[in-house]
């Protein structure tokens, strides 16, 4: 049985909320994530996704030298603790709709993201989303 620790991709990229757009999503190209932790001062303001810069941002027309990702990053922190097993990070992904959750460990410290790309290579090797998040690290 695995663990969400065994399949989460321990990069974790941080970024203050008042980074442009285009910033945020060089950096996801350099760093080849598909998304980054927001921060407000020391707090933990959301996650940003390279979906979330298309939806909310390009399809919306907003300039991505001025736009900053503190204006459209998703709020709710959704967490799953790393002892928990993938089934369950499975099931809460499915419950919230979402594609990717901060793995945290007890203390509540942020330790990984774990993605369903992630959960597929782990569960699934041969589904198509396995096939597709291994050519794509991180998607």
């Amino acid at each position: 049985m695995y663990r969400v620790s065994d399949v989460m991709t321990k990069q974790v990229v941080y970024l203050p909320a008042e980074t442009t757009l285009d910033e945020a999503a060089r950096v996801m190209k350099e760093s080849d994530i598909g998304d980054v932790v927001v921060t407000d001062g020391a707090t933990l303001a959301g996650m940003l996704t390279d979906r979330d810069i298309v939806v909310r941002a390009v399809a919306e027309r907003a300039d991505p030298a001025s736009t900053t990702i503190g204006e459209i990053v998703t709020r709710e922190v959704v967490m799953i603790e790393q002892h928990s097993t993938a089934s369950e990070a499975a099931a809460l992904m499915r419950e919230r709709n979402i594609r990717r959750v901060l793995v945290c460990d007890n203390e509540r410290k942020l330790v990984g993201v774990v993605s369903l790309g992630d959960l597929a290579m782990q569960l699934d090797p041969n589904s198509a989303l396995s096939d597709i998040s291994e050519a794509a690290p991180n998607a």
